[in-house]
């Protein structure tokens, strides 16, 4: 197994030291998507009077939301691919039907 890699990320104005097993660039794009996210609802209209429970709550919310739209959305593309890729295999299937066909008159 690998070793357990470490970096310090800043997260909504804190800093802290985060651990996984993925490199560190991808830890500090994770932190940065996350601050992203919070900048965003920030800057909604009534978010800061709410209680910081509260604002981590939301803040949760909102991740899991675009991860759940992000599912759906990669389902949407394997289904389309699907599709394709039937549509390429009975072209396929089509050209060579035609090729045999050419041939046999010939």
């Amino acid at each position: 197994m690998a070793d357990k890699i470490f970096t310090d990320v800043n997260l909504m104005g804190k800093m802290y030291r985060l651990g996984g097993y993925e490199d560190e660039a991808y830890l500090q794009r994770v932190a940065t998507y996350v601050n992203g996210k919070w900048t965003e609802l920030r800057g909604t209209s009534g978010f800061l009077r709410q209680k910081p429970e509260m604002q981590q709550v939301m803040l949760a919310l909102n991740l899991a939301d675009d991860y759940f739209k992000s599912q759906e959305k990669v389902e949407e593309l394997k289904a389309r691919q699907e599709v394709l890729e039937r549509s390429v295999y009975e072209l396929k299937h089509e050209l060579v039907s035609r090729r045999l066909t050419e041939q046999d008159q010939a």
